[in-house]
């Protein structure tokens, strides 16, 4: 596996790994997620070019080895991801998992040359089975990493996202918490790509109006019912689109049982319905 970087429209130098010979396969972390901290995408990205494909695995900005170009936008992401698909030869398949699966949706939305998509378990509030997102988790993200508190504006994100706080006081208690710390400011990005996703309301059409690519939504077995609705809302919304269950805890997939559902959607091997 090589280390190579790209560079975004903005002059942003971003950070990836290649693996594997055959069609492009770019994978987007999640919140927190990014190259050297992600065992559960190392694994995935080594099966999936085992399977033959050519897999870019990516830093986020202001993760791991990528840049930070300021001010933040989401509208650079896509065009990491943009840079990204270049680098892979112009056109690739996604897999995008909860916040990166939502910025994989938007960059597909608006035009990227994007094959196919595979998303596990974007996290669309659509209704009222779980409490909205307070319309203030950003601007209180911004404020605590301004102030140097990190460790702070992790527990404040992991418990805005339905982690509960006695579990959260635990983990701060663990080595591995550091490197949560280490890219707490970019979890104000993860945010502002799902704003306008958090409220308990139906998916605006205009965010996915212009998806037609293929796309596989997963979810986990047997997860929570807030997480499977804005799922099968997401489903319902696109013209090409099925939802598939795998075993597995909540928000979390082990990487062998992953990695055959998305290779083979991604090969047109998929047995499952459309919905």
């Amino acid at each position: 596996m090589s280390i190579n970087t790209t560079t975004s429209k903005d002059g942003t130098v971003i950070a990836y790994d290649r693996a594997g010979d055959g069609p492009a396969v770019v994978l987007v972390h999640p919140a927190f997620g990014h190259r050297a901290g992600s065992p559960e995408f190392a694994g995935l990205a080594q099966l999936l070019a085992a399977s033959g494909y050519s897999v870019y695995t990516y830093d986020r900005r202001g993760r791991g080895e990528s840049g930070d170009t300021q001010p933040y936008a989401v509208e650079r992401e896509i065009e990491d991801l943009d840079a990204m698909i270049a680098a892979a030869g112009g056109s690739a398949a996604i897999y995008g998992m909860s916040s990166g699966a939502a910025l994989a949706l938007w960059a597909a939305n608006q035009g990227l040359p994007i094959t196919s998509l595979a998303l596990f378990e974007p996290p669309f509030i659509v209704d009222d089975s779980r409490p909205p997102m307070p319309d203030d988790v950003r601007s209180k993200l911004e404020s605590l990493c301004a102030a140097g508190r990190r460790g702070d504006a992790v527990a404040l994100f992991m418990t805005n996202v339905g982690t509960p706080a006695e579990m959260v006081a635990q983990f701060r208690t663990q080595p591995w918490f550091a490197g949560l710390e280490a890219v707490a400011p970019t979890l104000a990005y993860d945010v502002a790509i799902l704003e306008g996703t958090q409220q308990g309301r139906p998916l605006s059409p205009s965010r996915t109006a212009h998806v037609t690519q293929p796309t596989l939504v997963i979810v986990s077995s047997p997860g929570l019912p807030w997480m499977h609705n804005g799922c099968q809302a997401l489903v319902d919304a696109l013209p090409d689109a099925r939802l598939t269950a795998l075993e597995g805890e909540f928000h979390a997939l082990k990487p062998e049982v992953l990695a055959p559902a998305v290779s083979n959607f991604f090969a047109g091997e998929v047995k499952t319905s459309p919905h």
